[in-house]
């Protein structure tokens, strides 16, 4: 299969009174509008002072089974639904609201878009060459032309696998740590 990551910047931030607003025309993963319209994102974090090198985020890492960024992109399929830990480095992160983060071995390879489960937490907004270790919930999307379309309108390169349908492989991380 053909994947390729999608950056996508949802225009989504904690406003003034501590609740989530949400801009532009655009949905959220299934399960997300309650969390992320009710107010519970995390606002994306400063970046680390100088000599810090560890940023936590969402739940401790529990130790699930580790799968390689390059085994996971070759056959995504196969880890569809199931729970693992990926250890890469950040090639891209949402400038805007800390909402996703790219993780690729290379710089114009497919990727991992990882997102954050129920909006409950961001990354920093210059995370790019971090080096990230995540657990989560792989899944492997299928996204409407339509869709891709409005990505691609926010910067993000979205690819076609060889049925002409658009896919991407998504990790939803349950937590995280980022190493600068």
């Amino acid at each position: 299969m053909n994947t390729l990551l999608l950056s996508i910047a949802l225009s989504c931030a904690p406003g003034p009174d501590g609740k989530t607003a949400c801009t532009g025309n655009h949905d959220h993963a299934a399960g997300a509008e309650a969390d992320c319209h009710g107010g519970k994102a995390q606002a994306a974090a400063a970046a680390p002072a100088k000599g810090d090198a560890l940023l936590l985020r969402g739940e401790k890492l529990k130790g699930l089974p580790t799968v390689t960024l390059d085994k996971l992109l070759a056959s995504p399929a196969d880890f569809e639904g199931k729970e693992v830990q990926v250890e890469a480095k950040v090639r891209k992160a949402c400038e805007k609201k800390g909402c996703w983060m790219e993780l690729a071995p290379t710089e114009k390879g497919p990727g991992v878009r990882v997102t954050f489960k129920d909006y409950g937490f961001f990354v920093p907004l210059d995370s790019a060459g971090s080096t990230a270790k995540v657990e989560g919930t792989v899944k492997v999307a299928e996204l409407a032309p339509e869709r891709a379309k409005h990505f691609e309108a926010e910067g993000a390169k979205v690819a076609k696998g060889k049925d002409g349908k658009y896919r991407e492989v998504q990790l939803v991380a349950l937590g995280l740590e980022l190493r600068r």
